[in-house]
């Protein structure tokens, strides 16, 4: 299973421990627990100087889902992996759903009011802005992502010892798959010969074929317009097939093929000209990650999704994201990954300023508590609930809200539980902005 980290009298990380020999320590009262997530110990005396063995953070970013892994680059073993799941998306609906409120309200207020200067600029106006954005600037559902990733890059430092950094810098080379001699005859002829087109298109046609939806079968790169009529070898004229349907459809106008189901046509075609959001998102934020890792004064090591790709099928490791990480460049050709159990990590965000909730349109329907903390705890908090009594009997760990009159609810991994009291509560670790799960 995976390591708990270790540091010393001094807080500085020493070699992560087997679980067994961490167990022991807490029982023999040498060392006390730091943190839970990541489970840290500490020691309570000194020790003699024993050597550290560096260790390597490999990050696999993405939009959604970002995949974390501590590998030792000596022996290849895998000693921590995590998954940190984003609220981009999140992040995104709310500021569109402020924005709506926002108009929704000078409108009823002020509604001959000259509207603001974004907007007079916007309409066509010479009028110039008043805010210019700077350089680099990244809308905030992007920003936050980085946030998240060098978070807890400095988070792992604090408690391992980690000397390299490796980053999958472009989940697809969108230059590469355009034009296929960008980087000579590595990827043209050699093993990585066509990963990055193929990983692409699995992603973007959500791993199925587009004529029948059938999953769970091999699939095939197939021409909409077909090569025999002029069809090009354009990433946005590829589409995935199924033996059956590709056979099928031939050099058959995709027209012509699909004339008795216009619906699916319309949409083929309509999905084939729009670029794959998730792949816009990680490739927007690429650089700006990278320069973050940069400014930690490690050497980072880069590397594309079509080489991670081809490491984790030498390897024969199941496609996740945290075994993606650990395939992240060229630096760990060997893994050990025997027992690894990823920390699920849930970016929550901490909490909103509004001073009222209100309803789908608008309107002010709930009272929002000032009050921050109820009974020593507060939102966010992880606690372990321990029910004795009552129809909600059993043990219950997870992400608390509180309410004034001490009736919390939990978020559990396995649902809400509604209705648990303050005196069952027990804090495991301080709200931080995060939940966690394995």
């Amino acid at each position: 299973m995976s390591k708990v980290f270790v540091i010393d009298t001094d807080k500085k990380p020493l070699n992560p421990i087997h679980s067994a020999q961490a167990r022991q320590l807490l029982r023999n009262k040498k060392a006390a627990v730091y943190r839970r997530f990541p489970f840290t110990l500490i020691l309570k005396e000194a020790r003699p100087d024993t050597p550290v063995q560096p260790l390597r953070i490999k990050i696999d970013p993405g939009s959604k889902t970002t995949g974390i892994a501590l590998v030792n680059d000596t022996t290849g073993e895998v000693v921590f992996a995590a998954e940190i799941r984003h609220r981009g998306f999140a992040i995104s609906f709310s500021l569109t759903s402020r924005k709506q409120l926002r108009r929704r309200r000078r409108n009823r207020k002020t509604r001959y009011r000259r509207p603001p200067k974004h907007e007079w600029f916007r309409k066509g106006n010479k009028q110039p802005c008043s805010k210019q954005r700077r350089e680099g600037w990244l809308a905030p559902s992007l920003r936050s992502r980085i946030h998240n990733i060098k978070t807890w890059v400095e988070r792992l430092r604090k408690v391992a010892p980690i000397e390299a950094i490796s980053q999958e810098l472009v989940r697809f080379d969108m230059q590469l798959i355009r034009h296929p001699n960008i980087q000579g005859k590595e990827y043209q002829q050699g093993t990585l010969f066509g990963y990055e087109t193929r990983e692409y298109l699995l992603e973007k046609w959500n791993r199925q074929c587009a004529y029948c939806g059938a999953k769970d079968t091999p699939l095939q790169i197939e021409h909409i317009h077909c090569r025999a009529k002029g069809g090009s070898n354009s990433i946005t004229n590829l589409t995935l097939s199924c033996e059956k349907c590709n056979f099928k459809k031939g050099t058959k106008d995709i027209r012509d093929f699909l004339k008795k189901d216009h619906t699916r046509l319309g949409k083929i075609l309509k999905q084939a000209k729009l670029p794959l959001a998730d792949a816009a998102a990680v490739n927007t934020t690429r650089f700006a990650l990278l320069e973050t890792l940069k400014a930690t004064n490690l050497p980072v090591e880069t590397g594309s999704g079509g080489l991670t790709k081809f490491n984790r099928t030498q390897l024969r490791l199941p496609k996740t994201h945290y075994f993606d990480a650990a395939c992240v460049g060229q630096s760990t050709p060997i893994l050990n990954i025997k027992g690894v159990r990823p920390l699920l990590i849930t970016a929550n965000g901490h909490g909103t300023r509004q001073m009222c909730r209100t309803d789908k349109y608008g309107f002010p329907n709930r009272h929002c508590s000032r009050t921050k903390f109820h009974f020593g705890f507060q939102t966010g908090d992880i606690v372990k609930a321990v029910v004795l009594s009552g129809k909600k009997i059993g043990q219950y760990v997870g992400r608390i809200a509180t309410r004034a009159t001490g009736s919390f609810n939990v978020s559990t991994k396995n649902g809400l539980v509604q209705g648990i009291s303050h005196k069952y509560c027990n804090k495991v670790q301080a709200k931080d902005g995060y939940s966690y799960a394995f």
